[in-house]
C-alpha cells in the first residue's frame, strides 16, 4: 500500500482527502455453538490479537415522526428516542474493548441536519475520539447531496480535522491506526448518480444504463482495490449500497430507479475479514461464509413497516483466521399494531381490545374493521382517552366493510411512501402507463425538493 498517495481509478467518485494515515481514492461520478458470536473463516493475520470492530448504520437522526414536542426540552420525543439507541452504542464501544467504530451511512434523515440534529451527534462523536476510539463515517444517500459541489452532511467532521474521526464521502481506501494496529479499510459511500449525469457522454443514458455503469464502477473499484491490500494486516470493506439476495424494507421499495443493485459477488471477496454495510433498516446476513457479509440494520424504527424488526448493531472480532460477529440489539422505540374486529358495538369491542394490550410507552395504531352500519357508533374520543398510556397514538384506520371500488384494497398509509400510494392510485384508474409515469417523476421531484 502506497503511503499517502491517491490511486487513479475508473469509479467517477471525485477527489477525497481523509484522515487516515494512508489511503488510497477514488472519484464516483467519472455461528459457533456455545458462542453468542458467529463464526466465519476469514483471512486475518495469525500474529495479531484480535481487533474488535462495532458496525453500526443508518442512524436517520431527525426522523420525528409519531413523536410530540418534550415540554421540558422543547425538542422531539422521537429524537430523544434516536439519542438514546445512540448513546448504547457509545456506551458499549467504551465499555466493551472496541478498537474501531465503522458507520455505513445515513448519520441524519435530511441531507440538510438541522444545527440541532448536528449537535447531538456531534456530542456522541466526541465521547469516542476523546477516549481515542477511531470512528469511520461513509456517507450514505441521506448524507449526500444532489449536487456533487456541496458538502455532505457529515463532512464537517474532516473539516474540523477531528482527532481520529475519518469521512468517506468519496470511494477510497484508509490505513486506519487502532491500539491493536493498523487495519485497511475499503469504503464504498453511496455514488453521486448526479456526477455520472454532469458528464456530456452520459446526459442521455436511461436510468437503467446508469444504474449499469454504477453497478459496474463499484465492482471494479472494489476489486482493484482488494487486489492491492497488504494481505499482513485485516482488511474490512465499509460501503452504503443494496446487495443482490437481501431484503428490502419499506424504506427502499420504491425508488423509482434511484437504487441500483450490486451482485453479492462484488463484496464478498476473500481478502476481506468482514463486509459492513448500510442502506437496508432491517438487519441481515447476506454471507455466512469468509467474509461474513453483513447488514448492521437501523439503529430505531422509523415507521410500521419496521414494526417487526429487531434494532441493534453488529460487533466482529477479526481473529487469527475467522471472524466472529455478533448483532447486539438496542431498546428502540416499540411500534404495536392492534386489530380489531368489531361488532354491534365497536367502541366497546376496541376498549376491550385495548385494555388487553401491553401499550406502555409503545407508538401504537389501531385498526378498526367493521360494518357500515355500526361505523356511526365508533366514540373516538372514548378510544383516544383509553389509549393515553401508549407512548403516542398514530392513529385509527376504520376499514369499514363496504362494496369494493377497486379490484385491488389500498395499503395501510403508515406502511407504504407517499410515492408508493400515488403509483397505487395511478395503477388503480387504469392511468396509461407513460402519462403514471411522467406524474410519478413530477411528485418524485417535488417530494425531493420539499427536503
Amino acid at each position: 500500500m502506497e503511503s499517502g498517495h491517491p490511486h487513479p481509478n475508473p469509479l467517477p467518485l471525485g477527489e477525497g482527502v481523509s484522515g487516515a494515515s494512508a489511503h488510497h481514492s477514488s472519484p464516483f461520478g467519472d455461528s459457533a455453538a456455545s458462542s453468542p458470536f458467529g463464526d466465519s473463516a476469514a483471512s486475518s493475520p495469525n500474529t495479531r490479537p484480535p481487533l474488535r470492530l462495532l458496525h453500526l448504520a443508518d442512524l436517520h437522526l431527525g426522523t420525528e415522526t409519531y413523536g410530540r414536542v418534550d415540554s421540558a426540552t422543547g425538542l422531539s420525543t422521537r429524537l430523544a428516542d434516536f439519542c438514546r439507541c445512540l448513546d448504547e452504542v457509545v456506551e458499549y464501544a467504551l465499555s466493551q474493548d472496541i478498537d474501531l467504530v465503522v458507520f455505513a451511512g445515513d448519520a441524519y434523515r435530511s441531507r440538510d441536519p438541522s444545527p440541532t440534529h448536528q449537535r447531538e451527534l456531534a456530542q456522541r462523536i466526541r465521547r469516542l475520539a476523546e477516549r481515542g476510539l477511531p470512528v469511520l463515517l461513509v456517507a450514505g444517500n441521506h448524507d449526500t447531496p444532489a449536487s456533487p459541489g456541496r458538502a455532505s452532511s457529515v463532512d464537517i467532521f474532516e473539516t474540523l480535522s477531528v482527532p481520529g474521526v475519518h469521512v468517506a464521502r468519496q470511494a477510497q481506501t484508509l490505513l486506519v491506526e487502532t491500539r491493536r494496529g493498523p487495519v485497511q479499510v475499503v469504503a464504498v459511500p453511496w455514488p453521486q448518480r448526479s456526477a455520472l449525469l454532469s458528464r456530456e457522454e452520459h446526459k442521455n443514458r436511461t436510468a437503467e444504463e446508469i444504474n449499469a455503469l454504477l453497478v459496474e464502477r463499484v465492482n471494479d473499484f472494489i476489486a482493484q482495490e482488494e487486489a492491492r491490500l497488504d494481505p499482513s494486516l485485516p482488511a474490512v470493506l465499509v460501503a452504503h449500497l443494496s446487495v443482490a439476495g437481501a431484503a428490502l424494507g419499506s424504506e427502499v421499495k420504491f425508488r423509482f430507479g434511484q437504487d441500483f443493485v450490486v451482485p453479492l459477488s462484488a463484496v464478498a471477496r476473500p481478502a476481506f475479514a468482514y463486509v459492513a454495510l448500510g442502506h437496508l433498516h432491517r438487519h441481515q446476513i447476506l454471507h455466512h461464509a469468509s467474509p461474513p457479509v453483513v447488514y448492521a440494520g437501523s439503529l430505531e424504527r422509523v415507521d410500521f413497516g419496521e414494526e417487526h424488526e429487531a434494532k441493534g448493531f453488529v460487533v466482529a472480532e477479526l481473529g487469527p483466521g475467522q471472524t466472529r460477529y455478533q448483532f447486539v440489539p438496542v431498546g428502540a422505540r416499540e411500534f404495536l399494531t392492534l386489530e380489531v374486529s368489531a361488532g354491534e358495538d365497536p367502541t366497546a369491542d376496541v376498549l376491550a381490545a385495548v385494555a388487553g394490550a401491553e401499550i406502555e410507552g409503545k407508538i401504537v395504531r389501531l385498526i378498526v374493521r367493521m360494518e357500515p352500519q355500526y361505523e356511526a357508533r365508533l366514540c373516538y374520543p372514548e378510544v383516544r382517552r383509553a389509549l393515553r398510556r401508549a407512548g403516542y397514538f398514530a392513529g385509527l384506520v376504520k376499514q369499514v366493510q363496504r362494496e369494493a371500488r377497486l379490484s385491488t384494497p389500498f395499503p395501510h398509509p403508515e406502511e407504504v411512501s407517499p410515492l408508493e400510494m400515488l403509483e397505487f392510485y395511478l395503477k388503480a384508474r387504469e392511468v396509461p402507463a407513460e402519462r403514471a409515469g411522467t406524474l410519478l417523476e413530477y411528485a418524485k421531484a417535488l417530494l425531493e425538493g420539499a427536503r
